[in-house]
């Protein structure tokens, strides 16, 4: 995300970091802040080949959930040490600071950045970005379905409310079908029908659908989709899928 100051946010560090990271270091960005939800590989696995960290220039912020066991640094040093990876966190050129948030809100840029403990295994974020009026909800590994149905619940007892309310953009779990989720329950995923009624009871603009199951094909994503908005009820626009390369731009 880039704000309007030029500032880059992103937001996790999957394999699609590695393409960015190229770009970034064509660029000679030499400042970087990165918020990762959780420390699960797939949100992770992309950092060590990301560019800009092995270029003594860049200074990168990073922010990520907290521990009572290990500090973010030290669990990131983990994946960063054969034989999962052969080069050490010592090793890194550019210039990291780690950051350990929970419940909290901080400024980057010219953006607020607001955080939460979100429905997922293991110590998990979803993040809010503010600026200029405008709101991102960013909430990828979710299941706010998880101890009840999400129409009866209020919103005090929904997981991520308070961080999807209102927000003009919301990329949200999606994996998967209302059929699948009936075998996957507790695997801190949502259903169709879940991404739907959460972006509802949040009254969000946009529901962009995302952390797509990678054995779904694109005809079963377009299903999900067709369902999707079938089921929407919202005032905003019909909820979309998610894909690499796609561009918002929050006016």
């Amino acid at each position: 995300m880039t704000l309007a100051d030029d500032t880059l946010v992103i937001l996790d560090a999957g394999s699609g970091i590695r393409g960015l990271g190229v770009r970034l270091a064509r660029e000679k960005r030499r400042k970087i802040c990165l918020c990762l939800t959780h420390l699960h590989l797939d949100h992770l696995e992309g950092l060590g080949f990301f560019a800009p960290i092995w270029d003594a220039a860049t200074e990168i912020d990073v922010w990520g959930p907290p521990s009572a066991v290990r500090s973010l640094q030290q669990r990131i040093a983990r994946y960063f040490s054969p034989p999962l990876f052969p080069m050490q966190l010592s090793d890194v050129r550019a210039r990291v600071s780690f950051h350990d948030v929970m419940t909290d809100q901080w400024q980057i840029g010219g953006a607020w950045v607001s955080s939460d403990l979100v429905s997922h295994p293991g110590p998990t974020l979803g993040f809010r970005l503010e600026e200029r009026g405008r709101a991102l909800a960013y909430i990828p590994d979710h299941e706010p379905k998880l101890g009840g149905g999400l129409r009866e619940l209020t919103p005090d007892w929904i997981s991520g409310f308070a961080l999807a309310k209102g927000a003009n953009v919301l990329l949200h779990d999606c994996q998967y079908s209302e059929t699948e989720y009936e075998g996957f329950v507790g695997f801190g995923h949502s259903s169709v029908a879940d991404a739907v009624a959460f972006g509802e009871l949040a009254a969000v603009d946009r529901l962009f659908l995302f952390h797509h199951d990678p054995l779904h094909s694109d005809t079963e994503l377009e299903a999900l989709q067709h369902r999707a908005r079938e089921l929407w009820r919202g005032e905003g626009a019909p909820p979309a899928l998610a894909y690499e390369g796609l561009e918002l731009v929050l006016e």
